[in-house]
């Protein structure tokens, strides 16, 4: 039997069809493929985004950063020094990429314008932080990644 080159052309676009649906239809059923959005509540996380803008502008306003550093004892941040640390509430997030179990969040409690994170709670490797805090009703945000 001899194939030309129509037939030929038919059977490679059904070969290729075939190859792409296998992996399509793979990726939907099997479970270790399975992604979870980043955050539960993402919708509602998105309406509030206005005011993650301006708390982040309020943030750069100011002189100083707050500043983030590895330690002996853990993880060490530092609050602007122009600011009163006893007016200071909020909450540290403290997200991992990798794993959403090593996930935590903690009170901002200061007694100066330092805070440590204790190094069993932190596990090397790449970790995203959020600072959220007010001083005196105004609101600021830091956000970075980091590698610890």
């Amino acid at each position: 039997m001899k194939i030309n080159w129509g037939t030929a052309i038919v059977l490679v676009f059904i070969g290729f069809i075939s190859f792409i649906m296998f992996f399509v239809i793979k990726m939907n059923t099997d479970k270790k493929y399975e992604h979870d959005l980043v955050t539960k509540e993402y919708y509602k996380k998105e309406l509030a985004y206005q005011r993650e803008i301006d708390a982040e502008k309020n943030a750069r306003a100011l002189n100083n950063d707050i500043d983030i550093q590895k330690t002996v004892q853990g993880l060490l941040i530092t609050f602007p020094r122009e600011i009163e640390y006893d007016k200071i509430i909020g909450a540290i997030s403290l997200y991992r990429p990798s794993n959403k179990g090593l996930d935590f969040v903690i009170p901002i409690v200061l007694k100066s314008h330092t805070l440590v994170i204790p190094k069993d709670r932190m596990i090397e490797g790449r970790w995203n932080i959020t600072i959220d805090w007010r001083h005196e009703e105004t609101p600021y945000l830091f956000k970075k990644s980091f590698v610890y």
